[in-house]
């Protein structure tokens, strides 16, 4: 973020003007080293020594943006300590260990107080100033014990804190935002730490020492972080990233394998802590001193909550409805079952978007043309959105699917990243086909049988009773028709559920996107035209995501766990056009 776009100490300025030279700036000025990057250095490093800060500049002295006028990040938490941390830690490690790590583990507990900002680097002292400031003031009444009351949703689990509490301690936030002269700050929610690393870089800690063999590498320690913004990586051989040293500031090409992910906030710099347990001066040593009791030691007041409470917290219940991946058909027309049959009816593969083989069929391949696979790059497709979902950190645990092959095929993709793919079985549930008015064949396509799908890999439940056996499809099947099938369907499917946690993942056709969870919502059906106006428009893997609100008994339409998957086409190609003189 450009210093010019958010002025936001404009105010604070004139505190500086008159104030003789902090005495950490001093030492670095006498050394030689410019005023602006010596600054630099200091907010870097948390302005703790000027030794830390000129070692900084050392290492820095090849980084091409030292002399840039870009300020630092800053933000306000407020964290718990003592047993409250330690149990906190301890779920943040068994929750990781279980689901594997996700964006929850970025961050140590903390509630948010002030979200990022910047500050230049001469007026950082202002902000250590506002915090004491602030927290002398609000000292006084902030409370011995603060409740926090449990919250939890398919893509959530924390604590809030309520009442009076809630309000001192945003009056806390509101005193540092008027001190530190900053006019708006965002939503309340609750910790002093400079980020310094745009959000989207991914943040790895190199294992290994790496000396560069050519000039455009990084040098790696034991220990370095490397920020790496995956959108920029085309230059990049297989197995190698391109990467800016969090140490030197320098970028350059390293191996990949040599590193491992690391949290974004491992390399944040803590500034000062104001202790409300403790009354703490802040200034009771000089600037130049280390900030080990300056930050002073917590002593932590009970607050009743527990690993065991956010283990046995009962979330709320979602249901996410996905369209299939992209099918050959749709690119291939419908004449692609002949371009990739033999004369004698075997399968195989013209294009390496057709997929590598089809599942075996009782009837031979020609059932296939009415019922089409996934493509290569719907199986990609499929594949990513499962791994979405697992970053995501959700818990599915009931899978549905329409019977036709592509829908399958795609729930099983999804359930293989989700690692849940012998655990969860797939059921199938004929009632979530699509509106068979828009199928090109007048009778009801031939499905797989589900001892076909068993036998091709796929973990089918053969114990499911659907709510509407395949053999209840009507060819002549009406707009009314359809979507009362979808709607009970979708009633059974939630009651057959589990009633108390998790996702249901549902695996359909583009129009289940609407059809499955207006009924859900208590909405009424949309009028035919504009169903179809809307379907053509959904995308595969497009998702619709509801959400249980006990409280007031009904589902809500709630933002999807993951982003939406856009890509741009790629024409076929014949060498055979580019021969020399044809």
């Amino acid at each position: 973020m450009a210093t010019g776009e958010t002025p936001l100490y404009a105010k604070v300025a004139s505190k500086l003007k008159g104030r003789s030279t902090p005495s950490l700036l001093e030492p670095l000025l006498a050394l030689g080293f410019p005023a602006h990057t010596a600054l630099k250095a200091l907010a870097a490093t948390g302005r703790k020594t000027a030794e830390e800060a000129s070692d900084w500049l050392r290492c820095h002295r090849g980084d091409p943006s030292l002399d840039d006028p870009i300020p630092q990040e800053y933000a306000l938490f407020l964290c718990p300590t003592g047993a409250l941390l330690e149990k906190l830690q301890e779920f943040w490690r068994e929750s990781r260990r279980q689901c594997a790590k996700n964006r929850a583990h970025e961050v140590f507990p903390h509630v948010t107080l002030c979200d990022f900002f910047t500050c230049e680097d001469q007026k950082v002292e202002c902000l250590y100033e506002a915090l004491k400031s602030a927290g002398d003031r609000i000292l006084s009444s902030f409370p011995a014990v603060i409740p926090l009351v449990l919250h939890s949703s398919v893509s959530y689990l924390g604590f809030f804190i309520d009442g009076g509490p809630a309000d001192v301690i945003r009056e806390f936030a509101m005193l540092f935002a008027t001190e530190a002269s900053v006019s708006n700050f965002p939503q309340f929610y609750l910790f002093p730490v400079h980020r310094g690393v745009v959000n989207h870089f991914q943040t790895l800690r190199a294992l290994f020492q790496y000396k560069p063999q050519n000039a455009d590498e990084l040098m790696l320690s034991p220990g370095d972080y490397v920020f790496v913004d995956p959108t920029q990586q085309e230059e990049a051989s297989e197995g190698w990233v391109i990467g800016i040293s969090q140490r030197t500031g320098c970028r350059g090409f390293l191996p990949e394998n040599y590193t491992e992910r690391a949290c974004e906030a491992d390399t944040w710099v803590r500034h000062r802590t104001y202790t409300f347990g403790l009354a703490i001066n802040l200034n009771s040593r000089k600037d130049g001193e280390g900030s080990g009791r300056r930050n002073g030691d917590f002593h932590p007041r009970p607050v009743s909550s527990s690993v065991q409470a956010l283990q046995a917290t009962i979330m709320r219940r979602g249901m996410l409805v996905v369209r299939h991946g992209e099918r050959v058909d749709q690119v291939f027309g419908k004449s692609w079952l002949q371009q990739c049959s033999t004369t004698d009816g075997k399968y195989y593969r013209p294009d390496l978007n057709f997929p590598p083989s089809l599942p075996r069929r009782s009837n031979g391949i020609k059932d296939f043309e009415n019922d089409p696979p996934l493509s290569s790059c719907g199986i990609f497709q499929s594949r990513l959105a499962g791994d979405a979902l697992l970053d995501s950190g959700i818990r599915v645990t009931a899978v549905f699917t329409s019977p036709a092959l592509r829908c399958v095929q795609t729930a099983k993709h999804i359930l293989e990243e989700l690692k849940l793919e012998k655990k969860l079985k797939i059921r199938v549930e004929p009632g979530l086909f699509e509106w068979m008015k828009w199928e090109a064949s007048k009778a009801t396509p031939s499905f797989l049988t589900l001892d076909e799908l068993k036998g091709a890999s796929f973990n089918v439940d053969p114990d499911y009773r659907p709510a509407f056996p395949r053999c209840s499809l009507m060819p002549a099947e009406s707009y009314d028709q359809y979507v009362d099938r979808c709607a009970l369907s979708v009633g059974q499917i939630v009651s057959t559920s589990p009633q108390d946690l998790g996702v249901i993942l549902i695996v359909s056709h583009g129009s289940a996107l609407d059809s499955c969870t207006r009924p859900l919502l208590g909405l009424p059906p949309r009028e035919c035209g504009d169903f179809a106006q809307l379907v053509r428009k959904i995308p595969s893997l497009g998702m619709c995501f509801c959400e249980e609100n006990r409280e007031e008994g009904k589902w809500e339409l709630v933002n999807p766990p993951v982003k939406t998957l856009t890509h741009g086409a790629n024409a076929a190609f014949n060498w055979r056009n580019w021969i020399s003189g044809n």
